[in-house]
């Protein structure tokens, strides 16, 4: 009796997601596009996301123009989201935009879609055109949408993704650091501190820009290295002068007492 009971416990649970399985595909087989519709938004509200977006894609050319094609068209926007297809969502809710301009929610599905390419931004490490693209998005919305109550999470996400840059940007100017090419990481160091002024490692890319002159100038021909020297030490007087209580300072002035020292050893060779 008891190894029926095991085995009659997994056949109900069969049965069962037969049955589920059965019903869903009852609606989508169903000719009655109101009972599908009312279906769709019960799987939506109980978060069934995948079910109700096969209903309403389903649906979709039936109630095209209707009066409640707006609302379809927005849960199925979101239906994707849930899922966090964020490719697909972009996509619809840029068309529900284009499709309803002036409904009230083109204002948040616009958002959506800046939000959708936000998502889509991969980690640092990898290739950032999708994270430009979301940079994009989000600043065509804050300049096409100054009142909107997204405004504050659209410039966060904007600062995520400049951070998510310069991250990407700093590990490739440490790369040229480490693998010795001293000249590339002093123009890549210093297109760090063009590019992102604001930055709280400003301090740092400009001790790596004394560090990779002082590198570039050990590693020149003589006739070279003075004025390389020069570099690191015109490098450190701007962190000293720009920031003046970086805790990179003392370190920063080991390299400019050691180029100050070079420069007068090269000096005294040429008398």
């Amino acid at each position: 009796m008891r190894k029926f009971s095991f085995l009659f416990i997994p056949l109900i649970a069969l049965l069962l997601g037969s049955s589920c399985k059965s019903a869903h595909e009852k609606v989508l087989t169903s000719k009655d596009v109101n009972y599908k519709l009312t279906a769709a938004n019960q799987y939506y509200d109980q978060k069934k996301y995948f079910k109700a977006n096969e209903i309403y894609e389903s649906l979709m050319p039936v109630f095209r123009g209707s009066k409640n094609y707006e609302e379809l068209y927005y849960r199925y926007c979101y239906s994707f989201y849930y899922q966090e297809d964020y490719l697909s969502a972009s996509y619809q809710f840029k068309n529900f935009v284009e499709a309803f301009p002036k409904s009230p929610r083109a204002d948040e599905c616009e958002f959506m879609y800046a939000t959708c390419m936000y998502k889509l931004s991969p980690k640092f490490s990898l290739d950032q055109a999708s994270t430009y693209k979301a940079i994009e998005a989000l600043q065509t919305y804050i300049n096409t949408h100054p009142g909107s109550k997204n405004l504050t999470e659209a410039n966060n996400y904007i600062d995520i993704c400049r951070a998510k840059i310069e991250k990407k940007d700093a590990s490739a100017a440490r790369l040229y650091y480490d693998v010795g090419q001293f000249k590339a990481a002093t123009v890549a160091y210093k297109s760090l501190i063009q590019a992102y002024p604001e930055s709280k490692s400003l301090d740092l890319y400009q001790l790596m820009v004394i560090k990779s002159f002082y590198d570039y100038a050990r590693s020149s021909y003589k006739e070279k290295q003075e004025e390389r020297y020069a570099e690191a030490v015109n490098a450190y007087n701007e962190l000293k002068e720009y920031t003046p209580n970086s805790s990179y300072l003392k370190e920063a002035e080991k390299y400019y007492t050691l180029s100050q020292n070079n420069i007068k050893q090269l000096r005294n060779e040429h008398k």
